[in-house]
């Protein structure tokens, strides 16, 4: 066929709800963005034989492992897509890294510091043109990439606050199975890292700043679950429910954070909102396609939030998709990331967010971790 692409042999390690995600990423960027290398969706792999053939199946992969370093060692595979429990992720991206592998980490990019330090350094003496980005997929969602370049552009003014909070409420129930997300030795944290990860990182994408300093409280409300294989009996949770803490960002922002999967009738709200001394931007997950805006600047009289829909052609990303007004969803932010990571490959240049800056965000977390062990006493990130 004249024109045709070169292919890249993506591995995808793990299949369930991030699976899914990165599944659909990988199989439509290609179908709305024109890319440099046609991805194809070579290898997947699960622990479980029955449930990664299942999967394959339903999401198109050519051919299924039940051994990750099949993907590693295997000639053919350019990308190694990992979405695995954060206990894995440092033994796995180390070895792709080695191996020569382009590798896509879901965030947090590791349980521990130590294990992101480490990741950050595999990715900064990778083989030349060997790539590495870490998953914070939310920085894709059009409006708030429209917020970061709202603020960029000094629409705002000098930055001077932010606000942010993750709230979920899948755990309100106490009888709530202890899935590996409760469990510390697979998860490193919980809603701290969990989603947490995610309001850090978005505050810093939007306001261009980096957060060095905090102070931090965790909360366990629910010391013990009913097991998944025996539902009549308990074990220990050993994450946190809900984190909270306030940070210092190194321009000089105050920041206010909370992380909770425990905010009862909130099913999926990463809020941010963030003041200036010319305005302020507002933004909520829950609804996706909308960005408030307020223009201090403005006449008294017309002053208020507005309500920005970010479905124009001219706003990020949205030109490739449908016309004017119809809104995009959840899994878009992932077709967005596997367009991002794959015109990075191709130019020969850094993705964003990298390795060092998900090593970043780690930082943070562990400040607060630390803080909170401590009577929340004030912590530096550095």
């Amino acid at each position: 066929m004249p024109n045709q692409k070169p292919a890249l042999k993506i591995a995808l390690i793990g299949h369930g709800f991030m699976g899914a995600a990165h599944s659909q990423g990988w199989r439509v960027a290609p179908r709305f963005f024109d890319l440099p290398f046609q991805p194809e969706m070579t290898l997947l792999v699960g622990r479980n034989p029955a449930g990664v053939d299942a999967a394959a199946e339903k999401w198109g992969w050519a051919e299924t492992s039940t051994d990750w370093r099949t993907a590693v060692e295997r000639e053919d595979i350019d990308v190694v897509d990992i979405v695995t429990p954060g206990n894995s992720h440092a033994e796995i991206a180390i070895a792709a890294l080695a191996a020569g592998k382009h590798v896509l980490c879901e965030k947090p990019l590791a349980n521990t510091l130590e294990e992101a330090e480490a990741m950050a350094a595999a990715a900064r003496n990778a083989d030349k043109g060997v790539q590495a980005m870490v998953g914070f997929t939310y920085r894709r969602v059009p409006a708030a990439t429209f917020a970061r370049d709202l603020v960029a552009s000094g629409a705002i003014g000098q930055v001077r606050q932010v606000r942010a909070a993750y709230l979920q409420d899948w755990l309100h129930d106490d009888r709530s199975p202890l899935t590996w997300r409760l469990q510390k030795e697979h998860a490193g944290t919980g809603a701290l890292g969990d989603i947490g990860a995610h309001a850090v990182d978005l505050s810093q994408f939007i306001t261009g700043q980096k957060v060095v300093g905090v102070s931090g409280l965790l909360q366990t409300f629910v010391d013990e679950r009913p097991l998944l294989d025996a539902p009549t009996q308990l074990g220990p949770v050993s994450v946190d429910d809900a984190a909270a803490f306030t940070a210092r960002f190194d321009g000089g922002i105050l920041g206010t954070f909370e992380a909770t999967r425990m905010a009862t009738g909130r099913k999926n709200s990463l809020r941010i909102e963030v003041s200036g001394s010319k305005g302020a931007i507002s933004f909520d997950l829950e609804n996706y396609n909308s960005l408030g805006y307020y223009d201090a600047t403005a006449t008294a009289t017309r002053q208020g939030f507005t309500q920005i829909m970010v479905t124009e052609p001219e706003h990020p990303y949205i030109s490739a998709w449908w016309p004017t007004g119809h809104t995009l969803g959840y899994e878009h932010g992932f077709v967005h990331q596997a367009k991002d990571f794959i015109d990075a490959i191709g130019a020969g240049q850094q993705p964003k967010p990298s390795f060092d800056d998900g090593h970043q965000v780690q930082c943070v977390l562990d400040a607060v971790q630390r803080s909170a062990a401590n009577n929340s006493t004030w912590t530096t990130t550095a």
